[in-house]
């Protein structure tokens, strides 16, 4: 554990914090942070109980006084995204995530993934739950599993496993905001059979290496313009097709659905008389490149270097397809929202490209706050599979979370930030995949919001939490327990 978070305020959430980062929890491998979670149950006398998918639901009793107020629910997810740098050697599945306190308030993990999404809403619950000294009615804390890569534990989230009827989703990233709605996504994965053949005699070998670029969520940061390295590197193969006798070994471009792709790599071959052609066509392209990014990613960096020659590579007709195919595949914001300014509707993000075993695969998470849109964007990815005569799978679906602006505890929530602070708070929708939306599916009449802390650069190894806004946060939860509505 971290001892310097301990410090921070609120000190008992910051120690569950430095806790839950000292134990490895990506999406998939929750399994000894659940064992932790349980112990601590234990340690501090809170009932517990688990379903079948590995969700936890913890629960205290009201304080003396509280009990006729309406039961409520504190929700986060247990598992984190797993981005590192390409330099860096973490093991997320052994590997403690490493925090940091920085100079300027915020506070980081050393070349990885922070785990603040959705690690500071889970310890904020917990902390509830330690606390013996708050003012409260009948709490439970729901702790899901895997919602990062599919949501799986929403989806397996039974009627009757809770019973409160207010929920708080702690897992948005701007205090001060209050959220009211969602998109929901979909999936849509292309695959792609293609042929090898040895490699051409008098070719010479090349790698393309492009890194140093921003990621991010991909719903949250669509909207910024950050390049896709699977787009860019495209869009090299294009040129180098039309211009050089290329010849494509290997792709391996972004690693996670969610996040926008910071790195892609690529082996090739180019013919040998060619070398200098190739490297000028790079360097130029690579330039402009450079030029039209200089805004949003000045740490671009892309470089191709000579390396071994491969032994076998993409059958001619094959690779020509396979550029075809992740050119013509729409990627970034597809329409904003007209009934709240500033909010994307539907986008999509061209998340994965890779081939292994005479097989390319190209993975998209679509999101979209209107059900139709997302339908139709869906039939625009099937329409481009069928003209480039490949395979599409259309899997993961979730709804969005409509937003209700006569919520009571909107309202509850709304006057207790404004006495606190001097201010209303803002209410958002997100262009992100909250789990409220599947939870509206078992607990169709729960009244649900969601906040939570400044996190900034979520699923990228930039993430990082704003150390004021948590100790604003937490003051905020703490009142607003003490305003719950009445039964």
């Amino acid at each position: 554990m971290n001892n310097e978070l301990s410090k921070l305020y609120p000190q008992k959430m910051w120690e569950i914090f430095a806790n839950i980062c000292a134990i490895p929890h990506p999406s998939k491998h929750e399994e000894k942070i659940l064992v932790w979670l349980k112990n601590w149950a234990n340690e501090h006398q809170i009932d517990y109980a688990q379903d079948e998918t590995g969700n936890m639901v913890l629960r205290k009793p009201a304080t003396k006084g509280y009990e006729n107020r309406v039961p409520i629910i504190f929700q986060g997810h247990i598992d984190m995204v797993p981005q590192a740098n390409s330099d860096s050697k973490h093991n997320f599945v052994t590997d403690p995530i490493l925090p940091r306190i920085c100079d300027d308030g915020w506070v980081r993990a050393t070349g990885t993934t922070l785990g603040a999404d959705n690690g500071m809403g889970c310890a904020a619950a917990m902390a509830i739950l330690a606390d013996k000294t708050m003012e409260h009615g009948p709490i439970e804390v729901l702790v899901t599993v895997d919602e990062e890569t599919g949501m799986t534990g929403a989806f397996g989230l039974k009627p009757e496993f809770l019973k409160g009827e207010i929920l708080i989703n702690l897992d948005s990233e701007d205090e001060g905001e209050l959220y009211v709605g969602c998109a929901g996504g979909l999936d849509a994965n292309f695959e792609l059979d293609y042929t090898t053949q040895a490699t051409p005699e008098n070719m010479k070998g090349y790698e393309i290496a492009i890194t140093g670029l921003k990621g991010g969520h991909s719903g949250m940061d669509i909207v910024l313009g950050r390049a896709n390295a699977n787009k860019l590197l495209m869009r090299l193969f294009k040129k180098g097709l039309e211009n050089i006798d290329l010849h494509i070994a290997g792709i391996n471009g972004g690693s996670l659905r969610n996040a926008i792709p910071r790195e892609a790599f690529a082996t090739l071959a180019v013919p040998a008389n060619k070398t200098a052609d190739f490297e000028q066509l790079m360097n130029g392209l690579i330039a402009a490149i450079a030029k039209e990014f200089a805004g949003t990613e000045p740490d671009l960096n892309i470089a191709v270097k000579p390396t071994e020659t491969p032994k076998q590579v993409m059958g001619k007709k094959c690779q020509e397809k396979a550029v075809n195919l992740v050119l013509a595949i729409p990627n970034g914001v597809m329409r904003m929202s007209d009934s709240m300014p500033g909010l994307v509707e539907t986008s999509t993000n061209l998340a994965i490209v890779k081939t292994n075993n005479g097989k390319l695969t190209v993975a998209n998470l679509m999101r979209s706050s209107v059900e139709s849109a997302k339908e139709a964007l869906a039939d625009k990815m099937r329409a481009i599979a069928e003209l480039a005569g490949v395979k599409i799978e259309l899997a993961g679906g979730y709804p969005g979370w409509k937003p209700n602006l006569q919520s009571p505890i909107l309202k509850t929530m709304l006057k207790v930030y404004e006495n606190m602070y001097g201010k209303v708070p803002e209410i958002k929708a997100i262009h992100a995949g909250l789990e409220c939306g599947l939870f509206s599916l078992a607990y169709p009449n729960w009244d649900m919001i969601s906040c939570g802390p400044t996190i900034r650069n979520p699923h990228s190894p930039d993430e990082r939490v704003n150390i004021e806004s948590v100790g604003k946060f937490w003051d905020f939860l703490v009142e607003v327990l003490k305003n719950v509505p009445v039964k």
